[in-house]
């Protein structure tokens, strides 16, 4: 099966572009060096080509009831342009996505990750049968950058028509970048304060190389990869998946007790009640070695759970992790991460490993 492309793939070809498979997509994973591109987003400006993520679209009288039907958090509240975060679950609690819904004057926007967009597509459809709604998989229609970074404001406000400023966290706003009317929100998956702006692909082709020109550095997967795990953030297949929920991934404020029955509701309130039987912590290693996903964590000798993402991490000058063990494992617990047959020496840290521009 052939791998699809971003409308920017040219772009990154000229720009000398490593490219990877990743859920289904060719995609730059990195243009020089992952640690100089992870550090230009902490200390200056990246931009990253997101254009592979899905967008779906529920619009009709009943589209806020479908909503809240599919995701736990509460879109109830929502004002139009505000963003929430959310997961999606399954009836037994187990998580089908995480996405941004993006309530919009006429519709919501639900925007999910790449390898999942068909399978989401399909259960949104699967729930919205008595709900007076229509629902498109609208992700051919957008292109998708992101533009991250203590500096990501200075540099985009040059090109754009509103006040970013104004713009709070988990806030978008329709307006004019380079002339062109693009969605824009100040959202992002770095830890940084940043922007993320959905365009037709011609547009987007354009904004990409004027920002380019700008100064903002080009950014590829393997360095938004080591920046959401440093932000302590998720990433599907690895600390969510079918088989864990929400709670047990450190989520629980995303699952609410809103009157709206939505899938997995009993099994998610009751975990937030009573606990769960796993946990997801940090680790950070104390013996040379690279902890991978799989990896087998170990407490007092006894093996309590596996690594989910595990790297060196740029920002901290440290090899960490992040893996899901039995909720009853203490802090501090002498714990070992089996590397290729070594047990290697960690001890558990808190989430986020790092705390970066973001403005909440």
């Amino acid at each position: 099966m052939s791998l699809k492309r971003t409308p920017l793939y040219a772009a990154h070809q000229r720009l000398g572009a490593k490219f990877v498979e990743f859920g289904g997509w060719e995609m730059p994973i990195q243009y020089t060096s992952i640690i100089e591109e992870h550090n230009a987003v902490r200390s200056s400006v990246g931009i990253f080509d997101v254009s592979h993520m899905g967008e779906l679209e529920i619009t009709g009288p009943n589209a806020l009831d479908l909503v809240q039907k599919l995701i736990t958090n509460d879109a109830s509240a929502m004002k139009e342009y505000q963003v929430l975060y959310s997961p999606m679950c399954y009836e037994s609690g187990g998580t089908v996505d995480d996405l941004l819904v993006y309530k919009l004057p006429d519709r919501f926007l639900l925007v999910v990750n790449a390898a999942n967009t068909d399978k989401d597509f399909a259960w949104v459809q699967q729930n919205a049968y008595n709900f007076r709604v229509t629902v498109k998989n609208v992700s051919a229609e957008y292109g998708q950058i992101a533009i991250q970074g203590p500096k990501a404001e200075a540099l985009l406000q040059a090109f754009t028509e509103s006040s970013l400023k104004d713009l709070r966290y988990y806030w978008a706003t329709h307006t004019r970048v380079l002339g062109s009317e693009v969605l824009l929100s100040r959202t992002g998956y770095t830890g940084e304060d940043g922007f993320e702006i959905y365009a037709g692909p011609g547009v987007i082709e354009r904004l990409w190389d004027e920002l380019v020109r700008a100064g903002a550095r080009p950014v590829g997967l393997g360095a938004r990869d080591t920046l959401r795990f440093e932000a302590g953030m998720p990433l599907y297949g690895h600390e969510l998946d079918e088989q864990t929920t929400p709670v047990e991934a450190g989520l629980g404020w995303t699952v609410k007790e809103k009157n709206a029955d939505y899938n997995g509701k009993a099994v998610l309130l009751a975990q937030k009640r009573q606990g769960t039987k796993k946990k997801l912590i940090g680790l950070k290693m104390l013996e040379p070695g690279v902890p991978r996903q799989g990896y087998k964590i170990f407490a007092d000798g006894r093996e309590v759970g596996a690594v989910t993402s595990g790297m060196f991490a740029p920002s901290v000058n440290a090899f960490l992790a992040m893996g899901f063990v039995v909720s009853d494992t203490p802090p501090t617990a002498a714990l070992e991460i089996e590397i290729r047959g070594q047990r290697k020496r960690a001890q558990m840290t808190k989430l986020p490993f790092y705390r970066g521009s973001v403005k909440r």
